[in-house]
């Protein structure tokens, strides 16, 4: 299968609330990220289509709240395509990227 990703990943660690549209929420683990989007680990993965806003505490100097869309999903986790983003949470994920990878 031929890779899709537009945007090179960057292996972390670091946890995250994932808010359904309906309210509900729970947590997963990051595991890489780029600027369109990150794969979670979490123990019942959302379905293909699912909007989310992501809820990042400590990778930045305030918390992020990203909207993402699952895209695609497996048994321990799930990928994300990012929605529109600020210039802050933009800014907040390229140097998070660029510490990460030094």
């Amino acid at each position: 299968m031929a890779e899709q990703r537009k945007y090179n990943r960057v292996p972390v660690q670091f946890s995250v609330t994932c808010v359904q549209a309906d309210g509900i929420s729970f947590e997963g683990s990051v595991r890489d990220i780029s600027v369109g989007g990150m794969f979670i680990e979490c123990a019942a993965p959302p379905v293909f289509a699912t909007q989310l806003t992501l809820v990042l505490v400590g990778v930045a100097a305030r918390e992020l709240r990203l909207p993402a869309i699952v895209r695609w999903s497996e048994t321990h986790g799930f990928g994300v395509q990012f929605g529109l983003l600020g210039a802050y949470a933009t800014h907040a994920l390229v140097d998070l990227m660029k510490k990460t990878a030094s």
